[in-house]
């Protein structure tokens, strides 16, 4: 297992790197928004057809590309890989209820002005924008050569590892077991629903367990896994009461219908994991190139954010990535991220006993992505 982080643009370091040398690409390029004022979040890179042709260059016929955006962006991302010969295979998406309204009160604006006054009345109660709540991710894959048997066969690459990130069926983290390998869950070859003792089939929905998504799901018993009936799709209609009633049982799911990998976002431990000796730094809560800067003198104290060691503002969880990683990667498979910011999914990689290739355009994110990966390595040794 090893790990490298190269400094630079990745539009100059990815063509240093060999043909169908990646097993998997798992990365959070910048969602152009222009996130806290962060210059990097608005070059138009994540856009960029060069930079996802060359991505595609480096991955394994059969290998997959994840890459979160954002609700806004998603579209312009997603258009710019399949363009450059990617096919877009599903969309993912974690959920999460931390998320904080930048929604603009109409109200208030107009009571600012006096002619208008009587008109706030008219718009109380309305905004400009919903509650951010998920993050879409690209599920795309390089074509294959030949069939699905053909390439894995060849490259080691092709498919997404469905056993190894089932999800289990009791309540609580569902992640934090996510690792544990279980047996394939078949019913005469055709579902792969729930049985006593396995994991439920991996969906294209993540969250983060907070209550607030939680109360989204209403209780179930089952619901949607067996249907009465003569059907000639129907593979209990012929079968006895009794029969029936075992099918009944053993798919049985009841509880929450939230039965998807979940995960919280990146906690404080999380986030400075290996890094103890860097330095404590805080950053501007301004727009542009100024929040970047160290010097903060004149800046006045509510518009700086509170000291951190690590302050990239886009910490995803390890477990995350983990689970990412792992959907997409073969056993001692090698994970590149061509947006390697705080390093999460190296962490996530070399955690799974993956090789991990990097590249940050930032020298200080590198040293904290560097920092935050050894510490994980250490562990899984």
């Amino acid at each position: 297992m090893s790990h490298v982080i190269h400094i630079g643009s990745n539009l100059d370091v990815l063509p240093t790197l060999p043909d169908n040398s990646i097993d998997s690409i798992v990365t959070d390029p910048p969602y152009e928004l222009g996130f806290m004022g962060k210059s990097w979040d608005s070059t138009g890179i994540a856009y960029n057809v060069g930079l996802w042709r060359e991505c595609l260059r480096v991955l394994k016929p059969g290998g997959h590309l994840l890459a979160f955006s954002g609700s806004r962006t998603y579209h312009r991302m997603t258009c710019a890989i399949e363009d450059a010969g990617f096919e877009v295979r599903d969309q993912m998406m974690w959920v999460y209820g931390s998320g904080f309204p930048k929604s603009h009160n109409i109200s208030k604006a107009l009571d600012k002005a006096e002619e208008v006054k009587e008109a706030a009345k008219q718009w109380d109660g309305w905004g400009t924008a919903l509650k951010p709540a998920h993050e879409p991710i690209c599920l795309a894959r390089k074509p294959i050569e030949g069939t699905v048997a053909d390439n894995v066969i060849k490259w080691g690459v092709g498919g997404i590892n469905i056993d190894a990130c089932r999800v289990g069926n009791e309540g609580g983290c569902a992640g934090a077991g996510a690792g544990a390998r279980v047996f394939s869950n078949r019913l005469n070859g055709t579902f792969a629903k729930p049985v006593p003792g396995l994991g439920r089939f991996p969906a294209n929905l993540m969250h983060d367990g907070s209550q607030e998504v939680l109360e989204l799901f209403p209780e179930t018993r089952g619901a949607g896994t067996f249907r009465s009936g003569s059907s000639s799709g129907n593979i209990f209609s012929k079968r006895s009461d009794e029969g029936k009633e075992k099918q009944r049982e053993a798919f049985d799911n009841g509880g929450s219908a939230a039965r998807f990998f979940y995960c919280p976002k990146a906690s404080k431990a999380d986030r400075d994991d290996g890094c103890d000796d860097l330095e404590l730094k805080r950053t501007a809560k301004l727009g542009g190139a100024d929040n970047d800067r160290e010097d903060l003198d004149d800046v006045s104290e509510r518009f700086r954010t509170s000291p951190s060691r690590n302050n990239h503002p886009t910490v995803k969880p390890t477990e995350l990535m983990r689970y990412l990683c792992r959907l997409v990667t073969p056993p001692g498979g090698t994970v590149l991220d061509p947006f390697t910011g705080s390093g999460s999914t190296g962490r996530g990689a070399v955690l799974e006993g993956f090789n991990f290739v990097g590249i940050e355009l930032s020298a200080e994110y590198a040293a904290i992505a560097e920092a935050r990966i050894k510490a994980a390595a250490d562990k899984s040794r």
